[in-house]
């Protein structure tokens, strides 16, 4: 009897195996790399300045281009991802990446740095939106959010490593000896990509070209340990988009989708640089010593961490739409007590720790929002522009916060990064997960279990 079924259907009949397990570790330890290259040129940002002689705006230039690189690497490596595929796209990130790093080490002039930084930024923006989309095409449908979610955490893993490094080795290595070091481990994670990262299964399926569906089956078979049954014809999650193609974002199934995810993405980022970037000169303001203001920082990004992990259980099991809403009621919550709480620093560090969940965790289910909305063939790309547009926001909301808090105080600094979640929550109303017909599904389920039945017997006949 022949079926058809998606790889997903497969993967989520299956137990995760160790090759599926290794494919999420080797993304995490490449996630880690952002968050290490991003905290570790704010340690040694002020060594370069000393070195050539310039002035903190000048640094300012250089921080900028990293982040202009990463939006656009995002967006342009993201498509790359749809066309050629996630591990091409994760090798070729790795390979910009590291190389820009090394050229770092040997720059002598202030226009080198901010063009190897602009060139550093495509390199790591461009590994993220391949990684995720592999690792949600390796996950079973249950373990979807949990395993993107442990991928995203080597962001702020890699800042906490990156800035214990650049303190620690700063002074026996240099600046220079920095960008070795984050030269060298992209290049180490190159190697160790080659071999353990598979393509994805879904992207050969849904790529169509000859021999692309012997190779999907290949892959499934070395990455849950069973073969395929020879009765499963394997097809693609849709035909009815262009692969890769950044117009397909905007047809009719996905236009309003696109327009909601990107309008979400742009204006929580907003907020939540507003918060991260300018919170420790907010509360110096309101008169915390400098180290005392430092903790809102830490205190931010480990409630972050620590809620990450409950909120990937929960995404598989809650409609991702409704909860981002929560997050953004909870986020506005924040804003306003932040700017009635004045000096009371219990309440303020409490409620800035809960912004790690209002705030900061609409990342987490907005890349898990994506993964359920778009199919395959879109998914690098929508996770590429989405990003790319959310780290346009990243820019905006660093620019603005000094302007703000000149202007309008502290209170009203808090008060208003309300005002970017209330759009962010608005737009989130637009988004709706495609979902199949009740038959549909039933349909989907019963070919599912003729699958599984076919796959044990073929195993048992040896």
């Amino acid at each position: 009897m022949t079926v058809s079924l998606r790889v997903q259907d497969i993967l989520n009949d299956r137990r995760v195996r160790p090759r599926q397990v290794a494919v999420f570790a080797t993304c995490f330890l490449i996630a880690l790399l952002d968050g290490f290259d991003t905290q570790s040129i704010a340690f040694i940002g002020p060594s370069i300045a000393e070195d050539f002689g310039l002035q903190a705006t000048d640094m300012a230039l250089v921080i900028t281009a990293s982040t202009v690189g990463m939006a656009l690497g995002a967006m342009t490596l993201g498509t790359l991802g749809d066309r050629l595929g996630r591990k091409k796209t994760i090798l070729v990130a790795l390979v910009i990446f590291g190389a820009f790093s090394l050229l770092g080490a040997f720059a002598t002039a202030l226009w080198q740095i901010v063009a190897l930084r602009f060139l550093i930024g495509l390199g790591m923006g461009g590994a993220t939106p391949a990684l995720l989309s592999l690792a949600a095409e390796f996950s079973p449908s249950r373990l979807r959010g949990t395993v993107m979610t442990i991928v995203l955490l080597g962001l702020p893993g890699g800042a906490m490593i990156g800035g214990l490094v650049a303190a620690e080795w700063l002074p026996v290595l240099g600046w220079r000896g920095i960008f070795l070091v984050g030269g060298l481990l992209p290049l180490v994670l190159l190697a160790l990509a080659a071999v353990v990262l598979p393509e994805s299964p879904a992207f050969y399926v849904s790529r169509g070209r000859k021999g692309d569906a012997e190779r999907a089956r290949h892959i499934i078979a070395r990455a849950t340990g069973a073969p395929v049954a020879p009765g499963v014809v394997l097809e693609p999650e849709t035909r009815q988009v262009s692969q890769g193609s950044v117009r397909a974002l905007f047809s009719p199934d996905y236009r309003l989708a696109t327009a909601g995810i990107w309008a979400t993405y742009l204006f929580n980022w907003i907020a939540w640089f507003l918060l991260l970037l300018w919170l420790p000169t907010a509360l110096k303001t309101l008169g915390l010593s400098a180290e005392s203001a430092a903790l809102g920082t830490v205190t931010v990004n480990a409630a972050f961490i620590v809620m990450a992990l409950p909120v990937s259980y929960l995404l598989p099991r809650v409609n991702a739409r409704r909860l981002l809403l929560v997050m953004f009621a909870v986020g506005i919550v924040v804003a306003v007590g932040l700017g009635l709480a004045g000096t009371n620093w219990p309440l303020v560090f409490g409620l800035i720790a809960l912004a790690g969940f209002g705030i900061g965790g609409g990342q987490l289910a907005l890349n898990y929002l994506i993964a359920s909305t778009y199919p395959t063939e879109l998914r690098s790309t929508a996770t590429g522009w989405a990003i790319g547009i959310g780290r346009t926001g990243s820019i905006i909301g660093s620019a603005i916060g000094g302007a703000l808090l000149a202007n309008v105080g502290v209170a009203r600094y808090f008060t208003l990064l309300a005002v970017p979640l209330v759009i962010a929550a608005a737009a989130t109303t637009l988004v709706r997960t495609p979902r199949a017909s009740a038959s549909a599904r039933t349909a989907a389920s019963r070919t599912s279990q003729e699958a599984t039945e076919s796959v044990a017997l073929t195993e048992a006949r040896g």
